[in-house]
């Protein structure tokens, strides 16, 4: 099974150190999520020469479009973890060698922990840290484990009925969030549900949050119910970094979100590098203590309140914002191959911090959003569209990806006026 390595736009600059390419013999790369990020992954290790492959269990996923790499369908680990792990075992046989794993979606980091045994003897991967990937995968248990080691979180509570939940809104400031343990937890919800997809929801009283949760607690009854932290958005920050089989820090870079879609509580649309000392000291104790190793991301935010920098979310793989690393010069991507491919890497320092990385849907999305709550002056977006600009859902060489993304701006952009021009008939009633 080969498959050939198209060039690929340059991306960050190089440290003279460790190897810009990949050396004959190195072992092809297997990305565990065909969304946008094993794409945008799939795509910097192709241009470092790897052979790389991707798989995921919805075939709509941009990775089956992609001109990069090969993406496989697989059964979903969930529903089927036998006939999961049987794919895996195939996969790996067809390539011909042992290659390298990387997840790029929370649903693959959880399998991945729970056939550990299994798959080690077909991929090279972190076998000893994929337990404690897992462990941060869910919002209990990252939340327990942030707790134990120094990162300050938002006041929260794991809520199992509606009794403990007035419990929790009587003790507590609004608008409050509610989470599921899992976000793909909620993407289960039936097709019309409004929490369908979301990874929260946002409740502005006690009979707000009651209602939210009552809307699914016969899908997922156990949910994160958890006080906002004040502050605007540019008051969130991105830790993305990876870290060596030792322990040791490979790379780190971290950005400052500009806007997030949905506005407030979302995921970041624009991001910019940023220098913030205590937060990266924080960070990276964090993950030093609990013995991290492989890819990571820590998206947190300063209480306006109490000046705290606290913990929104722990992402334990490769994740959307991570694009972002290799334009500031610190390829955590790459790094995290040299070190699974045994090579000894000199760590990486941020170096470039004048960017924009943009999520052109997201970002369409939410602007309405911004100005109406007059949060967006048309001077302030004019900056954030400032080169140097770099997109994570646009590359003109991956045109069929780049041709749904403008479809769906089109669709952003004059779908309202088009709507009001020929709005939707409604059938006749009988």
């Amino acid at each position: 099974m080969q498959v050939s390595t198209p060039e690929a736009p340059k991306i960050g600059r190089e440290t003279a150190s460790n190897p810009v390419k990949a050396e004959a013999g190195w072992p092809p790369a297997v990305i565990a999520g065909a969304y946008y990020t094993g794409v945008l992954l799939m795509r910097n290790l192709e241009q470092r020469g790897v052979r790389a492959y991707c798989f995921d269990t919805n075939p709509a996923q941009p990775g089956f479009k992609s001109v990069y790499g090969k993406t496989f369908l697989c059964p979903n680990p969930d529903e089927d973890a036998a006939g999961w792990l049987s794919f895996m075992v195939r996969l790996a046989k067809d390539i011909g060698e042992k290659p390298i794993l990387i997840p790029a979606a929370d649903q693959f980091v959880t399998a991945i922990a729970e056939n550990v045994r299994e798959l080690e003897k077909h991929f090279i991967f972190h076998s000893f840290a994929a337990p404690i990937q897992a462990l941060l995968a869910t919002k209990r248990r990252q939340y327990e484990l942030a707790q134990a080691h120094g990162l300050t979180i938002p006041r929260s509570e794991m809520i199992h009925s509606r009794e403990e939940l007035k419990h929790f809104a009587s003790q507590v400031q609004f608008p409050c969030v509610m989470k599921p343990l899992h976000c793909r937890e909620w993407e289960r919800l039936p097709q019309y549900h409004p929490l369908r997809d979301k990874k929260l929801a946002v409740a502005a009283s006690a009979e707000d949050l009651l209602g939210r949760y009552e809307s699914v607690a016969a899908f997922t009854g156990e949910v994160v119910a958890q006080e906002i932290i004040e502050g605007p958005d540019t008051a969130k920050v991105v830790y993305l970094s990876c870290y060596s089989r030792t322990g040791e820090r490979l790379g780190s870079c971290m950005v400052r979100e500009i806007r997030t879609g949905p506005i407030n509580f979302g995921s970041a649309s624009v991001v910019e590098p940023c220098a913030d000392p205590e937060t990266d000291e924080l960070c990276d104790h964090f993950l030093k203590n609990i013995g991290y190793a492989g890819l990571c991301e820590l998206e947190l935010k300063r209480d306006s309140r109490d000046g705290k920098v606290k913990l929104i979310e722990v992402n334990p793989r490769y994740s959307g914002t991570s694009d972002a690393a290799p334009y500031a010069g610190v390829d955590i991507g790459w790094l995290h191959y040299l070190d699974l491919a045994g090579v000894e890497v000199a760590p990486v320092e941020q170096q470039q911090n004048d960017f924009r990385h943009i999520c052109l849907q997201r970002d369409f999305s939410t602007l309405r959003s911004y100005r109406k709550a007059g949060l967006l002056s048309w001077r302030e977006l004019l900056r954030s569209y400032r080169p140097p600009l770099h997109f994570y859902d646009f590359d003109a060489r991956d045109w069929r990806i780049s041709l749904a993304t403008l479809v769906e701006l089109f669709k952003i952009v004059f779908g309202p006026s088009i709507r009001r021009v020929f709005p939707k008939r409604r059938p006749a009633h009988s």
